[in-house]
C-alpha cells in the first residue's frame, strides 16, 4: 500500500514538474510570438517606407525638369515684357490719339491695368516656382535614396526638410493657430550616419509634437466652448511652440526636440518605445513610429533616444548619435 501512495505522490510531482515546465515554455513562446510579431510590423513599416523613398525620388526627380525649366525662362519672359511695354509706351507717346478701333479695344482689355498686373503675375510665377524647388529640394534631401549607406551629412539640412514638408501643418488653419518653430542650431560637423532612417525619427517626433499641440488645443476650445467644442483662436491665450536645439558635446551629437503640447503621464513614457503601444485616440496611431525610431537611433546608429515629459507642460525628445561611426 505505501509502494502505492509513494509511486503515486511520484507522479503527482512529475506531473507539477511537467505544469511548470509547460507554463514555461508557453511563456517563452509566447514571448517569442510577440518578437516575431514585432519585427514582422518593422519589416512591414521598413518595406513601406523604402517604397515610399523611391517613390518620392522619382516624383522629385519628374517634377525637378519641368520646374527647372520654367523658373529658368522667367527671367527671360520678364525681361521680354519689359521690352514690349517700353515699346508700348513710346507708341503711346508718339500716338497719343489713336483711332477709334485701337481706343475701342484698349477700353475693352483694360490695358492700364494689364501693363500694371502683368509684371505681378509674373514676379508671383517666380516665387512660386522657387517654393517648388525648395519642396522638391526637401523631399530628395528627406528621402535619401542615394544614401542607404552610412555617410556624412549635414543634420540642419535633414531638419529643417522635414520641417518644410510638414509646413501644411504648422501654418494656420481652421481652429489652428500657426505652430511656431524655434531652431536654435549649433555650429555642427557633418555626421556619418544613414541619413534616410535619421530623417524618418525626425519625422516622427516632430509629427507627434504637432499631434500633442493639436490635441492641447482641441481641450482648449472644449473647455471654452464645452458644447461644440468651437473657440475663437485668440480667446485660447496659447502659443503653440515645437523648438529644435542641436548641440556637440564630446564627439556625441544631441538634437532635442521638445513643445509645449499635452504632454504624457510619466507611466506612460516608460512604454512609449514599445511596439503597438500609442497614446493616442484610436484610429489615429499605429503604435509602430517610436518603437521603429527607437531601433534606429539605439540599434543602427548606437545612439540614444529619451523622452522627458510633463502632463498638461509638453514633452521633450533628446537623441543623441556618435558623430562617427563607432
Amino acid at each position: 500500500m505505501k509502494k502505492k501512495e509513494a509511486l503515486f505522490l511520484k507522479v503527482i510531482d512529475e506531473l507539477r514538474e511537467s505544469q511548470v515546465i509547460l507554463e514555461e515554455q508557453s511563456r517563452d513562446l509566447e514571448e517569442t510570438l510577440k518578437k516575431l510579431r514585432a519585427m514582422q510590423s518593422k519589416l512591414v513599416e521598413s518595406e513601406k517606407m523604402s517604397a515610399l523613398g523611391v517613390l518620392v525620388a522619382g516624383i522629385a526627380h519628374e517634377i525637378n525638369n519641368p520646374v527647372n525649366f520654367i523658373y529658368g525662362n522667367i527671367n527671360y519672359v520678364a525681361q521680354y515684357a519689359d521690352e514690349i511695354l517700353e515699346l508700348l509706351k513710346c507708341y503711346q507717346e508718339s500716338y497719343p490719339e489713336p483711332n477709334f478701333q485701337i481706343a475701342n479695344k484698349i477700353k475693352k482689355m483694360d490695358l492700364d491695368f494689364i501693363k500694371e498686373d502683368f509684371l505681378q503675375v509674373l514676379s508671383s510665377m517666380e516665387i512660386g516656382s522657387q517654393r517648388i524647388i525648395e519642396i522638391v529640394r526637401s523631399l530628395r534631401s528627406f528621402s535619401r535614396l542615394d544614401e542607404a549607406e552610412v555617410k556624412k551629412v549635414n543634420i540642419h539640412e535633414g531638419i529643417d526638410s522635414t520641417l518644410m514638408l510638414l509646413q501644411n501643418r504648422l501654418k494656420s488653419r481652421t481652429n489652428y493657430p500657426e505652430i511656431t518653430v524655434i531652431k536654435e542650431y549649433s555650429d555642427l560637423p557633418k555626421v556619418a550616419c544613414y541619413a534616410g532612417k535619421l530623417n524618418q525619427v525626425l519625422m516622427n517626433i516632430i509629427s507627434n509634437a504637432i499631434d500633442a499641440l493639436e490635441q492641447k488645443i482641441d481641450n482648449l476650445q472644449h473647455s471654452y466652448y464645452p458644447t461644440n467644442g468651437i473657440a475663437t483662436l485668440p480667446i485660447l491665450n496659447f502659443n503653440p511652440t515645437i523648438k529644435i536645439t542641436t548641440e556637440l558635446i564630446n564627439n556625441w551629437i544631441s538634437i532635442r526636440i521638445s513643445d509645449n503640447g499635452i504632454g504624457i503621464d510619466e507611466k506612460l513614457t516608460q512604454q512609449i518605445f514599445n511596439p503597438f503601444f500609442t497614446t493616442k485616440p484610436v484610429g489615429k496611431g499605429t503604435g509602430l513610429g517610436l518603437s521603429i525610431s527607437y531601433q534606429i537611433i539605439v540599434e543602427t546608429h548606437q545612439g540614444q533616444i529619451d523622452c522627458k515629459s510633463i502632463p498638461g507642460m509638453g514633452t521633450e525628445f533628446i537623441i543623441t548619435i556618435p558623430q562617427q561611426r563607432l
